[in-house]
């Protein structure tokens, strides 16, 4: 009996050891496409869905995976450090990503490098990171920020009082674009920036009631609005910003230059309520950051910045051709496939 049971036992060892050789050999080609996950700040603005619709055309052109990871809100600095640090568990081959704050997402961008994952920063900046990433794939926002600051002072023949909304802290790319628009300003000595110090928030709701609050400090004794200029640093604050001026009804009163673009915004800017619009090019950012990727993983050399590009928007651009692409991306006809 007791021979028997050491036959039959190394029968099922041997038995498992095939499977488990079979089943290896299985995994390894089933896992032969490269997969690569890209982790935006948040997922409800119209400016990651660029990214991901620019992400799945590169995917498909060069037949690869890839895994669209984020969190609703661009606030959620917890939930996107464990995001990242799933994909290292779960060994894809590659991370795209645009860290909602630049100091906390370092820790799992570190653990990523450390295990062989390699790490591509796309939209906003991550301190002390140089050394670690594969590439940083982005707008030059400083510049944007400083051609907006430079068109709003502009259009109100050097004089006047503005107002900047930022939108919040920890956000490389926004400071840079704050930082850009001030700079720009102090080439204008008739120029007051009479607030500068107000955030909208991760939301376009916050940003709005930031806005609301923000107009009723510069009311005067009859209502009418005493500032001359305006200008928000993103998607959400621009947004937020047209509604309280809408509300208030001020829209149309005040020079109004805002960044990046969605409908609701070129509709503003139809309207005559928002004047300018400094333009981003989210599809190509989601675009060049997986191709980037994807060189690097082949072994080819991949340069360490990829400026997107920075365009102003004014009304009369809105039907040039050229601009309908920026403008306009077919989003749906790739996030559909995807």
């Amino acid at each position: 009996m007791e021979v028997h049971m050491r036959k039959c036992l190394t029968v099922l060892f041997m038995t498992f050891l095939l499977v488990f050789a079979v089943s290896c050999g299985q995994k390894e080609s089933d896992d032969s496409k490269i997969t690569i996950s890209v982790i935006p700040k948040g997922t409800s603005h119209v400016f990651w869905q660029s990214i991901h619709a620019g992400a799945v055309k590169a995917a498909k052109e060069l037949n690869i995976e890839v895994l669209w990871v984020g969190t609703a809100t661009e606030d959620d600095r917890q939930q996107q450090i464990m995001l990242v640090d799933n994909q290292v568990i779960n060994q894809v081959d590659g991370i795209v990503l645009a860290p909602s704050d630049d100091v906390a997402l370092l820790r799992p961008v570190k653990d990523a490098v450390g295990k062989g994952i390699p790490v591509i920063i796309i939209d906003s900046e991550l301190k002390k990171s140089e050394d670690l990433l594969t590439s940083f794939v982005a707008t030059d926002n400083y510049k944007g920020g400083f051609i907006a600051g430079t068109k709003l002072c502009e259009s109100l023949g050097g004089k006047g009082d503005v107002i900047m909304l930022r939108y919040a802290e920890g956000s490389a790319s926004t400071e840079k674009r704050e930082a850009g628009f001030m700079d720009a300003v102090e080439a204008f000595p008739g120029i007051n920036v009479v607030s500068e110090e107000q955030r909208g928030g991760a939301t376009k709701a916050s940003a709005q009631a930031a806005a609301e609050n923000l107009l009723l400090r510069f009311k005067d004794a009859d209502g009418n609005l005493t500032i001359d200029g305006i200008y928000c640093v993103n998607e959400s604050t621009t947004y937020g910003m047209l509604q309280a001026l809408r509300r208030q009804r001020f829209a149309g009163d005040v020079r109004f230059i805002g960044f990046d673009s969605a409908d609701a915004l070129i509709e503003g800017m139809r309207n005559d309520e928002i004047n300018g619009l400094i333009v981003q090019n989210p599809f190509k950012m989601g675009y060049e950051s997986v191709t980037a990727m994807v060189k690097h993983l082949k072994g080819e050399s991949v340069a360490k910045r990829i400026d997107t590009g920075v365009t102003f928007v004014t009304r009369p651009d809105l039907d040039q051709p050229e601009m309908k692409e920026l403008l306009f991306p077919d989003i749906d006809k790739w996030l559909n496939q995807s």
